[in-house]
């Protein structure tokens, strides 16, 4: 992926498995939520594809869904002036076969798919123990909350793959533990996990494998306790050069063209929301 003269990911190839929870990480600008972005249709690949179950994904992100892949935001992004529930229910649109006039006319159609979204929705409040909130509005949700709301509208959609993109930035020690606990849920029920994560004992705690980003390229891939010892991933932590380092500038680069590209979807966002 590139922007202009800079080129944000390179050359990455990369599987997730059924079953499996897989961590992405790597210092900052390493081009982690840019690859995201590209997997989920945000990005339109400068080069590559993105395939899914053996078909190649078209670069929408709403297509990306019906297909089967999920995912939640390192910054939070809840329609905040609707209920818990109501939030939920937006990730079963994609599932719903009813149309525009089925829902103006409210038919029998209609009320039954209305339903049986309803149900799904609350099934995962449960799952997510959060249904003695289904009314409440999500900006009045703590933090935590507000992160498991994400997590459980993203599910709504029923996917394979679910991304998670920093699921445990801000939270205190309690509130990782039950999100870890959660993932495991998750990846429990079929669903694989590709998560992004800085919280270096979260990831070795959960992931079955883990791969390193370092300015675009994927260093080394392996076990918590192979990347764990890599040399080059210590230097990359570190700040220190390894072997082909393209420079920390370009990495400084990176990191604000994904801060640049992630404050204005947050502000398109937020002005769908209201």
């Amino acid at each position: 992926m590139r922007f202009g003269g800079l080129t944000a990911v390179r050359s990455v190839d990369f599987t997730v498995n059924s079953g499996e929870i897989v961590g992405l990480i790597g210092p900052n600008g390493a081009g982690k939520t840019t690859f995201f972005n590209c997997l989920t249709g945000l990005y339109v690949p400068t080069e590559g594809t993105v395939s899914y179950k053996g078909t190649v994904l078209p670069p929408k992100p709403h297509l990306v869904t019906q297909a089967g892949i999920a995912r939640t935001f390192q910054n939070i992004r809840l329609f905040a002036n609707m209920t818990v529930l109501e939030n939920v229910l937006v990730g079963r649109h994609t599932r719903t076969k009813e149309g525009l006039w089925s829902a103006l006319l409210r038919g029998p159609g209609f009320k039954k798919a209305e339903k049986a979204s309803e149900e799904r929705a609350m099934e995962l409040l449960e799952f997510i123990g959060l249904a003695h909130k289904r009314d409440h509005l999500a900006r009045n949700l703590p933090y935590g909350e507000q992160r498991k709301l994400e997590i459980a509208r993203a599910l709504a959609s029923d996917p394979g793959l679910l991304l998670l993109d920093e699921p445990t930035a801000g939270m205190n020690p309690q509130e990782t533990r039950a999100t870890e606990e959660l993932v495991f849920a998750i990846r429990d029920k079929g669903i694989a996990v590709l998560l992004i994560e800085h919280d270096m004992r979260f990831v070795f705690n959960l992931s079955d494998r883990v791969s390193v980003l370092v300015q675009g390229e994927k260093l080394v891939e392996g076990t918590s306790e192979v990347v764990q010892a890599d040399e080059r991933v210590i230097a990359a932590y570190l700040g220190e050069p390894f072997e082909g380092d393209p420079g920390q500038a370009e990495a400084a680069e990176v990191e604000a063209a994904e801060a640049s590209a992630d404050a204005t979807s947050t502000t398109s966002t937020k002005g769908e929301a209201q």
